[in-house]
């Protein structure tokens, strides 16, 4: 094999959703979990994918964002996958649970019947200022450190981090896997890895690499995040210059207001005709 051959990378949405939004891998998907959140192999009984079909407008979505809802033994999981970084990230996982969380009530039911929400965010830029990839939320008591509630709870996983990492994990091995784009990213965990169902999502990796189909669909939509980050970065520089712009009229604008240019001399430092800088400005002409 070439470990220099490019492999359909995990972290992508629809390969990740062909992966583990398919309950056909079950074992593989209880055992991510299992991993992931540090809870007991044996202790997860069954897992109900929520949304497994991909919606037509869902490849339209921004960012290469997947939400995959599963309930696991009543508790109910998110799982994201966010490859870019966005603006107030933080903020709107809290509202995604909080939606999660009170949509299971249903009208009239008792409130001791919300299930533990459990938000996983696995994603491929660094969110805090820390060295370690994984930080685990909760909701504490300020002074005492006593919990409120067992039933918040919000994982983030940074991808760029894991492989800084001094500590060798169980999790680390499904992170390093998500993070994996060359064959011999895949060689390395497989030599490495004592679990199974990361043996057994290699094999379904490469499976999937291998297919023309997949390859296409990949590569299209790598395209459009490709395309969509280009045409952002460029709104950007533009609104960018465009802030700059109206910055320096402001300045040549306040100035004429005091006497101590005139409208000319303003208009002639912007290289504009009198008239158009006076339409820009609302400044008079005479």
């Amino acid at each position: 094999m070439n470990k220099d051959e490019k492999i359909v990378k995990l972290k992508l949405d629809i390969i990740f959703k062909r992966v583990f939004g398919n309950e056909k891998n079950e074992k593989i998907i209880a055992a991510f979990i299992s991993d992931l959140l540090d809870i007991p192999r044996e202790s997860i009984k069954s897992v109900v994918i929520n949304n497994v079909e991909l919606a037509p407008q869902y490849l339209n979505q921004k960012f290469s964002r997947l939400n995959l809802k599963m309930n696991v033994d009543g508790k109910i999981v998110n799982i994201e996958i966010q490859v870019n970084r966005e603006t107030y990230f933080k903020e709107r996982t809290l509202f995604y649970w909080s939606k999660l969380y009170s949509d299971e009530l249903g009208a009239g039911d008792d409130y001791g019947k919300l299930k533990q929400t459990i938000c996983i965010n696995i994603i491929n830029f660094n969110l805090f200022d820390c060295e370690e990839y994984h930080s685990h939320f909760k909701i504490l008591e300020n002074d005492r450190g006593e919990q409120l509630t067992d039933k918040f709870a919000i994982h983030f996983f940074e991808l760029k981090k894991v492989n800084k990492s001094k500590k060798s994990s169980r999790q680390e091995d499904w992170l390093k896997l998500i993070d994996a784009e060359t064959e011999g990213d895949l060689m390395a965990i497989q030599q490495t890895t004592t679990i199974p169902e990361v043996q057994d999502t290699i094999v379904m990796i490469r499976q999937l690499s291998a297919d023309e189909k997949v390859q296409q669909e990949a590569y299209y939509r790598e395209k459009q995040i490709r395309d969509e980050i280009s045409a952002l970065n460029g709104a950007r520089i533009e609104g960018e210059a465009i802030g700059i712009e109206k910055g320096r009229l402001s300045v040549l604008t306040d100035l004429v207001r005091k006497g101590i240019i005139t409208i000319t001399q303003a208009a002639e430092q912007e290289k504009m005709p009198v008239e158009e800088f006076s339409k820009l400005t609302g400044l008079p002409v005479q």
